[in-house]
């Protein structure tokens, strides 16, 4: 049998990664001993890599596929094909950044400031980079952790940490001066993995309920009953954009009106369909939605 082998990260991103795949109907039991969770598909074959390794086991074809972050592909300067942006964080559904950051009280107010001082960095390859583009001479090194800290206590004089809202660094009493690059979740491949009809065709099945779980956060669908009189009242109360299905019920002058929306509109809306004469109105959620 034919197998697709994929690559999914382990630890931070690991925990949205499986509530993605289960919101896309594929169940994925992880055994807290195993760095090979079964998934209920034959067909594909996971194992757990840290984000930080995927895009080079993917490159040299250990991996078929994989998901991770873009930032990683950058840092190991990885030849992968994107396939897809799968908008997901840690905590949020952002883009999450790589910021330089000092303490609140440092007389470095700018990147320049930098010059000859020491920088400590998960991101070492890409920190280099940047600052090399900018002509500015700094001591870059690896930090294997409690990076934060090595600035507060004095060890470096900034740091380049990964964030998604910030808010981890102001509690720390750190001040962004700089943002170096922005990242996303992607889901890579392999060259000659996608250039294999079947693997490809696998890879584009996977990614469609992965997208279309992703399309289905923060979304409901809303079903409703309107007396012919009422319709353009109840359509007028609908987001721009909005194309609702309309149908004629078989009692005379009934119409039935289909929609997905934003949950967050729903408390709005529902008020306004009682008041306009709806009838029948149902609230239901949505697994995936694929345009």
């Amino acid at each position: 049998m034919k197998t697709l082998k994929l690559g999914l990260p382990k630890g931070s991103l690991q925990a949205k990664t499986l509530e993605l795949f289960k919101l896309a109907g594929f169940d994925v039991y992880v055994s807290p001993r195993s760095y090979f969770p079964s998934i209920d598909d034959p067909e594909i074959k996971i194992v757990l890599i840290r984000a930080q390794e995927m895009a080079r086991y993917v490159e040299e074809g250990v991996l078929d596929c994989g998901i991770t972050g873009e930032d990683w592909v950058l840092e190991n300067n990885s030849d992968v094909l994107r396939l897809e942006e799968l908008l997901y964080a840690k905590r949020t559904l952002n883009p999450v950044r790589w910021v330089l950051a000092v303490k609140d009280d440092s007389k470095i107010k700018k990147i320049e400031d930098l010059k000859g001082k020491r920088i400590a960095t998960e991101l070492v390859n890409y920190t280099k980079k940047f600052f090399k583009k900018k002509k500015i001479d700094v001591e870059v090194e690896f930090s294997w952790g409690a990076t934060e800290v090595k600035v507060k206590s004095g060890l470096v004089d900034a740091i380049v940490e990964l964030t998604e809202t910030g808010e981890s660094l102001k509690a720390n009493s750190l001040k962004i001066i700089d943002t170096l690059c922005e990242s996303t979740t992607k889901f890579i491949a392999n060259k000659s993995s996608y250039d294999d009809s079947w693997k490809k065709k696998k890879m584009d099945y996977l990614l469609l309920l992965l997208k279309g779980a992703l399309n289905a956060r923060g979304k409901v669908g809303l079903k409703l009953n309107v007396k012919k009189e009422n319709l353009d009242s109840i359509l007028e109360l609908l987001p721009a954009l909005k194309k609702p299905t309309v149908s004629t019920l078989t009692v005379k002058d009934w119409y039935a009106v289909e929609v997905i929306i934003d949950e967050k509109d729903v408390k709005r809306l529902i008020p306004a369909f009682k008041e306009n004469g709806a009838q029948g109105i149902i609230e239901y959620p949505l697994n995936k939605l694929i345009y």
